[in-house]
């Protein structure tokens, strides 16, 4: 019996440190990222991944770290209007937008996507594709981590820069020359809403060739865009 209690004891010690582990392990890689470009995100590894189990070895991920002051204020209100219209105000999650959704699921419609920028930040820099009950805790334990220990403009900032606009492409710093020639410092209104429209679903809407519907979003977002006041906006975060 006491044998049976040292066991469990064992155990027990052993799961507090690798929590305790894990905790700290997050905290100071969130803490340091809040300065450092990251390196790479866990969706560009897990592409790697999948394109080498495929024999895809001429796949390759275009990333390119651009600064938040050399990224056109279009884009970075694009992805505002298209993603997360209350990003600036939010704790890290849209609890009116989560509401919706889990009511049109009721409903027995296609649950809609809830997820605010901050949140895709912390599932696409640490996490994997894919849904499972462990990693929404572990994206909303991030995202927490990331709200906390990151003002919104550093968020926005990142998101620009891993965020998928096409096949290999992510962030607007492989983005912008890829697709218009151009540098993310020029992106117009209309290019900057033609990125942002594909962000559903960049691996099967085409920025090179748009759709009729990716047009039709395209102009939502330009709209949505006007509303929130244009790049003026935009002072909120730049401040």
């Amino acid at each position: 019996m006491a044998n049976g209690r040292g066991f469990l004891r064992r155990v027990r010690n052993a799961l507090l440190w690798l929590v305790g582990g894990f905790l700290a392990l997050t905290a100071v890689a969130v803490l340091v990222l809040r300065w450092l470009p990251p390196p790479t995100s866990a969706f560009i590894v897990h592409d790697y991944a999948s394109a080498w189990l495929s024999r895809d070895f001429r796949w390759h991920a275009d990333y390119r770290w651009t600064p938040y002051e050399r990224i056109s204020r279009h884009a970075r209100l694009a992805v505002i209007a298209s993603e997360d219209q209350k990003f600036p105000f939010h704790p890290g999650f849209d609890f009116e937008a989560i509401d919706a959704a889990i009511q049109e699921r009721e409903r027995g419609r296609r649950l809609r996507g809830a997820s605010t920028i901050s949140q895709q930040v912390a599932k696409n820099l640490f996490l994997w594709r894919g849904q499972s009950f462990i990693r929404k805790g572990l994206e909303a334990y991030l995202t927490l981590l990331i709200e906390v220990s990151w003002p919104k403009r550093r968020i926005l900032e990142v998101y620009l820069n891993l965020a998928e606009f096409g096949p290999g492409t992510y962030g607007v710093g492989a983005a912008a020359p890829r697709f218009f020639h151009t540098d993310p410092a020029h992106l117009s209104q209309s290019q900057s809403a033609l990125l942002a429209a594909v962000l559903p679903s960049p691996k099967h809407l085409r920025v090179e060739r748009p759709s009729p519907y990716l047009q039709r979003r395209q102009a939502w977002i330009i709209e949505q865009m006007d509303a929130l006041g244009g790049a003026g906006y935009m002072r909120q975060l730049d401040r």
